[in-house]
């Protein structure tokens, strides 16, 4: 009995991933249980078992798909309980537990550091305290500030009660800035598509949020601070998300534009502003979002996979998006870029990448298509929908966005257990996943001989 105490110890404590894993598992069925209560839905009656695991899924993993109407189905306390796994899922488990033993006790043991570390993705275990208290600060200055804001346009644009005003405010907020999608209008965004006062906001705290919390913070704390020449003295990983993110953020508007500009079902009604608005709005919420102001059924097919794309890349690490991360394409492409000009080394700015970078770059990307192609094969032979209606779902789920073309909620049970498990793997990382479910780790003493097989 001890003995197997121990193996269990080993296995699901001692290993910051495996406990990420195991917290978030935990709170993701307590979840599904909670929204399979009687009292959470407004009918009174119980959920299936299916849609309740698959809406605790999609709210720990903030992704925001979902197979049953948000704002008409749950009751408040439904609401309730998936506005909390939004929030406890944005902020992180492991990062919440932290911060409460930090709250507590004024310390923290090295085995949270670690845990929090490995949830935060900080760059030294020295600054999880700092990196805690500041994900606490960030995540209630934004989402007060976005839920202020939207509540007084709500109040005062649309005539809601003070009530109705604050809550749909408040609830939009928090859900935007942890990239969750979950909207409590049927039609998500689409009745506020040209009102810039709406999806403006909600658009700037999916982007702070999918920024990540360690760039937020070195922002903030070298905002004054420049080199002799001039420079921002950010990190290599700051500036590689920056970059990247505004350009996939300029790159998805104006292919947007540039494809729907006349079609009718989109971007067609509008006048010009509102087309650069929606394009805009659209591109960022590819960013792992889900919010939608266009109807994503009626996108074109080239739109579609241009989404597609812009999902699968996602935010920023140890933020609230999902994807293979930007760092993750920048990666690559430099890697890329490299090989193209006969470099040995694969270089940015200035900083020659290290090559365990580039295979765990590669790794994450080669994982994440691999199991989008495995998901997509497997509802294209128990559904009878279109390819890029399927690839599009499937990367919605991996990628943690929850954009939808309408189709989630006609799957059949298998498919959305499949989807549900696309969620949780993609908020993870494959590379956490995989090491959390590692017997134990391997480190070789020796060198291989090397050779080097044809390539191409």
């Amino acid at each position: 009995m001890a003995r197997a105490t121990r193996v269990w110890h080993s296995l699901f404590t001692t290993h910051p991933a495996r406990t990420v894993v195991m917290a978030f598992a935990l709170v993701t069925v307590i979840g599904a249980v909670l929204l399979a209560l009687p009292v959470a839905a407004e009918s009174g009656d119980a959920t299936g078992l299916v849609a309740s695991l698959f809406t605790a899924t999609s709210a720990v993993c903030v992704t925001g798909l979902a197979v049953v109407d948000t704002g008409t189905h749950w009751s408040g306390f439904g609401e309730g309980v998936i506005l909390a796994l939004i929030q406890v899922g944005g902020f992180g488990i492991m990062t919440m537990a932290s911060l409460l033993a930090l709250l507590v006790s004024g310390k923290l043991r090295l085995r949270m550091q670690l845990t929090a570390q490995a949830e935060t993705k900080s760059f030294d275990i020295g600054d999880v305290r700092r990196v805690l208290l500041g994900v606490a600060g960030s995540t209630v200055i934004v989402e007060l500030t976005v839920g202020a804001l939207l509540a007084l346009r709500f109040r005062f644009g649309y005539g809601e009660s003070i009530g109705d005003a604050t809550y749909l405010g408040f609830f939009h907020s928090v859900s935007a800035f942890n990239n969750a999608g979950f909207g409590l209008h049927a039609d998500s965004l689409t009745r506020y598509a040209q009102d810039p006062w709406v999806t403006l906001p909600i658009a700037a705290a999916v982007i702070l949020g999918g920024l990540g919390f360690p760039v937020l913070l070195e922002v903030l704390r070298h905002r004054n601070r420049r080199t002799r020449t001039g420079r921002r003295n950010w990190t290599l990983h700051t500036k590689l998300t920056l970059l990247t993110t505004g350009a996939l953020l300029l790159t998805g508007t104006l292919l947007t534009c540039l494809m729907e500009w006349t079609n009718k079902g989109t971007l067609g009604t509008f006048d010009w502003p509102g087309k650069l608005l929606n394009g805009f709005f659209h591109s960022a919420m590819t960013r792992t979002a889900g919010f939608n102001s266009l109807d994503i059924g009626a996108l074109q097919a080239s739109t579609l996979l241009v989404s597609c794309i812009l999902m699968f890349i996602g935010g920023g690490s140890a933020g609230t998006a999902g994807g293979i991360k930007v760092t993750t394409f920048a990666v690559l492409a430099a890697a890329i870029a490299a090989e193209v000009r006969g470099e040995p080394d694969a270089s940015v700015m200035g900083r020659k990448l290290a090559p365990h970078v580039l295979r765990q770059a590669l790794t994450v990307a080669l994982l994440g298509v691999g199991l989008v192609m495995a998901a997509t094969l497997a509802l294209l032979s128990i559904t009878r929908y279109p390819f890029e209606q399927v690839l599009f779902e499937v990367v919605s789920a991996f990628a943690t966005v929850g954009l939808s073309t309408g189709i989630t909620a006609d799957l059949p049970a298998a498919g959305q257990l499949i989807l549900t498990l696309l969620m949780f793997v993609g908020r993870l990382g494959p590379i956490t996943l995989v090491s959390a479910l590692a017997l134990r780790e391997r480190t070789r003493r020796y060198h291989l001989p090397e050779e080097r097989p044809v390539i191409g």
